[in-house]
């Protein structure tokens, strides 16, 4: 049995092209579709069931046939990882169950007027809770808004991933160390910084993470286009580690 995940975006809150900006990264985007990032979710799917990692895409309604879409997983309610919700929960003739972290403030009035959306009882760190055929584990990162990454389990396919964060908190590195990861995906918004942001990894932080997690194989997501014009000129990534762009899919096998 095979796992997929496809990135939906791949982009920080400004994506790419930014409006205005006309650095190299901005003006490839423009140029190449390929390029374009939008904001940051993912798509994973096994045994014909679909669980959507974040929702800020705004086409999720004419993206997604209704029912094809069976659970959403929120790292945080930060604007830019729910925008697509607002619509989203004025549909008709179904529901959508909703999982995310423990945070009473949510996203403007997502909770009061949630129509289609269930809002589960939020989850709880490290504690496993089976979502269709996946086993979600809930791992706390570092951000500004209380932030869930998530380790995922399918059949012995273990994976990880981790948006928003900058580095990241003790025990959620140890959960990740005590098996081996074949995939994980991380927050990478920045260049090389002399100091870490405040929210999210640099190159260096998040390459220091690789080295110390070890997974069998990494893609930086949440990009900025600052990265994008670094890394045209920047030397190779590490072997194992690549950036992710919207609309890839990756097969991992049991």
């Amino acid at each position: 049995m095979n796992l997929e995940l496809e990135f939906l975006g791949t982009a920080d809150a400004r994506r790419v092209p930014v409006y205005g900006c006309r650095c190299r990264a901005c003006e490839r985007a423009r140029n190449d579709p390929r390029y374009v990032r939008r904001p940051c979710s993912a798509l994973i799917r096994a045994e014909g069931y679909q669980m959507m990692l974040d929702a800020g895409r705004t086409d999720l309604c004419e993206t997604f046939a209704p029912g094809t879409i069976q659970s959403v997983l929120v790292t945080h309610y930060h604007m830019d990882h729910v925008m697509g919700l607002f619509h989203l929960r004025w549909g008709a003739g179904h529901t959508l169950p909703v999982h995310g972290p423990d945070d009473p403030d949510g996203c403007d009035d997502l909770y009061k007027h949630p129509g289609i959306l269930q809002f589960q009882p939020p989850l709880a760190p490290f504690v496993p809770t089976d979502i269709g055929p996946f086993t979600v584990t809930p791992l706390p990162l570092n951000h500004s808004k209380p932030t869930l990454g998530y380790g995922i389990e399918y059949r012995g396919i273990r994976l990880a991933y981790l948006t928003d964060t900058v580095g990241l908190p003790d025990p959620t590195t140890a959960w990740l160390q005590q098996s081996p990861l074949a995939l994980m995906v991380l927050d990478c918004s920045v260049p090389p910084k002399p100091n870490p942001p405040r929210n999210h990894n640099d190159l260096n932080l998040a390459l220091a993470l690789v080295e110390q997690i070890r997974p069998e194989k990494t893609l930086l997501t949440h990009l900025g286009h600052q990265l994008d014009d670094y890394l045209m000129s920047a030397p190779e990534l590490p072997d194992g580690v690549e950036v992710a762009f919207d609309g890839r899919v990756v097969e991992l096998r049991r």
